[in-house]
């Protein structure tokens, strides 16, 4: 049987091309891009000088008879934005920064082989594989399963399962899923991130929750008593991922939209 696949209309692509592109993205992002192998990606982020997250991306190489190029798997909500970070970023380095997300696409494979041209998402185990093709190509894929199997392997997407904007690295579990490398050097936020590391201060932390009935909306407050301790991300299937106050939630009755919420609290230490 061949992988399940489903087209992300959601996601956009930015192109970066040039000699010094991989030096120029490394001294960016929250992980090392400077020694990805061609086919290879990386999770990554870019943040804030405050060390919020902006947006946060997988990063994939993908050399083409013109040498080094990179392509940034994003929201397409957040391309163009991404795309003019970038640019003011640049100054002199020389590369060529597009935003192709009109006609490129993003399909995510799971379970059974990858087809050509795919790379390994590296968030999760079982996760499965991504390709960017054109959208001409893939839009009639459509979506089989692909967002309930991204929540039962934990993994968090932005702008649903925490804010961007007002979100820390670790708030996201990225120093779990493989989005931070703390021995990489400097990029933009990263004494923030690094000083919560060393600090344990992590408060915040997207969950595995379960409910009975009804899934709750993205969103909706989740109390702990009459204190809201988080809100609630995406769900499907009877399961799904909040990002909640870790230490007021750890032995409290919790509720969402009037109904009972079980956090799993060990079930993010796994990721």
């Amino acid at each position: 049987m061949g992988a399940k696949a489903a087209y992300l209309d959601d996601r956009g692509v930015i192109a970066v091309a040039g000699a010094e592109a991989a030096s120029f993205l490394h001294g960016l992002f929250t992980n090392d891009v400077q020694h990805l192998d061609a086919g290879d990606a990386r999770f990554a982020a870019l943040l804030t000088p405050q060390g919020k997250i902006i947006v946060d991306f997988l990063v994939v190489r993908a050399d083409d008879a013109d040498g080094p190029r990179f392509l940034i798997d994003c929201p397409a909500a957040l391309a163009g934005e991404l795309a003019r970070k970038l640019m003011l970023y640049r100054l002199r380095a020389r590369l060529d920064i597009a935003d192709r997300s009109a006609d490129l696409g993003v399909v995510a494979h799971w379970d059974g082989a990858p087809p050509q041209g795919a790379w390994r998402d590296p968030r999760a185990e079982g996760l499965g594989w991504r390709r960017i093709a054109p959208r001409v190509e893939i839009s009639g894929l459509g979506d089989s399963g692909y967002e309930a199997h991204r929540i039962a392997r934990g993994v968090p997407r932005g702008g649903i399962d925490f804010p961007y904007g007002d979100a820390f690295p670790h708030d996201a579990n990225m120093d779990r899923i493989r989005g931070v490398d703390f021995k990489k050097g400097c990029y933009v936020g990263q004494e923030v991130v690094s000083r919560m590391q060393h600090r344990g201060a992590a408060r915040k932390r997207v969950v595995p929750v379960s409910f009975p009935g009804a899934a709750p909306a993205a969103g909706t407050e989740i109390f702990a008593g009459d204190v809201v301790i988080g809100a609630m991300g995406a769900a499907a299937g009877g399961r799904g991922l909040a990002l909640l106050r870790i230490d007021k939630a750890e032995g409290a009755g919790l509720t969402c939209g009037g109904a009972a919420l079980t956090a799993d609290l060990r079930g993010f230490e796994s990721l």
